[in-house]
């Protein structure tokens, strides 16, 4: 099982979010010892830089550099094929762009999960999408 995480999954694990980080390190944990493995996209990375370039925190830089660079997490690119998706997904279900694209790569690169905390995204029927509670 390949499971792409959403952006904010990665922001509460990188960032050790109090109330998010326990339950989603002990998800991804069940995930490996299930034997699946994961997965983000180059949106994802987008994202997670952002907040880091605005604060200048080089601690969290060279946190999300880390993960990002990690040869268990697999990097999703974003290609020909995943550019044009978005569009279909965001005319069918009205998500946001960068949801619509978190989503086309999911599922171009053949992921079998999408795990976010974003509950709209639960009724996407392309791809299964685990929402965290």
């Amino acid at each position: 099982m390949l499971a792409c995480l959403d952006t904010n999954v990665i922001i509460y694990l990188v960032e050790r979010n109090p109330a998010w980080h326990p339950r989603v390190a002990a998800r991804l944990a069940a995930l490996r010892t299930a034997g699946g493995e994961i997965a983000v996209s180059d949106v994802a990375r987008l994202e997670c830089l952002v907040g880091q370039l605005i604060s200048g925190d080089a601690a969290l830089q060279a946190d999300y550099a880390a993960f990002f660079a990690d040869p268990a997490v697999h990097m999703l690119t974003v290609t020909v094929a995943v550019w044009e998706r978005p569009a279909l997904i965001r005319a069918a279900h009205r998500f946001a762009a960068l949801d619509s694209l978190h989503l086309a790569t999911a599922v171009e690169h053949g992921c079998s999960l999408f795990l976010t905390n974003d509950a709209k995204l639960g009724r996407f029927p392309d791809i299964p999408v685990e929402v965290l509670t």
